[in-house]
């Protein structure tokens, strides 16, 4: 793969999801290499760090780490993306205006994840690739794995 290909490409982590070793996905194996400040998930396929994504999503959904319009839940788009790109770094307006427009609603607007989670994890793989070299077929059977 050529250098300039997107990080989240070259890693098999098309949404750049950081390295933890307190998450063990399924098919990762470790954190990126030859970068300066390795930061990033390696994944030994697209397919696992996808159904990884979909898994995160969902799992934002559950209100753990910060209410939600209604008090309760991380429940809409700007709230979604807060929790996938923190602000040290990113410009995470940009980022939920982006992600919301592709799913034709405002960065405000409550959204069922579950529902929308394949147009969702899609558009967080743009954003962060600049474009999604996955067919659709490919994010729609990850994000099914990452309902089950």
């Amino acid at each position: 793969m050529s250098p300039s290909t997107a990080r989240g490409v070259r890693n098999n982590n098309p949404g750049n999801i950081d390295c933890n070793s307190r998450n063990a996905w399924q098919g990762q194996f470790g954190v990126e290499v030859s970068v300066a400040k390795p930061r990033f998930a390696r994944f030994a396929s697209p397919e696992n760090a996808i159904r990884a994504l979909g898994k995160l999503l969902i799992n934002y959904r559950g209100g753990d780490s910060m209410p939600g319009v209604d008090g309760k839940d991380i429940d809409t788009v700007v709230e979604t993306i807060n929790c996938w790109a923190p602000s040290n770094g990113t410009d995470t307006q940009a980022y939920a205006a982006a992600v919301a427009k592709r799913l034709g609603a405002r960065v405000t607007d409550p959204i069922d994840i579950k529902n929308l989670s394949k147009l969702f994890v899609e558009s967080i793989i743009i954003h962060e690739n600049g474009e999604s070299p996955y067919k659709g077929a490919v994010i729609n059977e990850d994000v099914r794995r990452a309902l089950e």
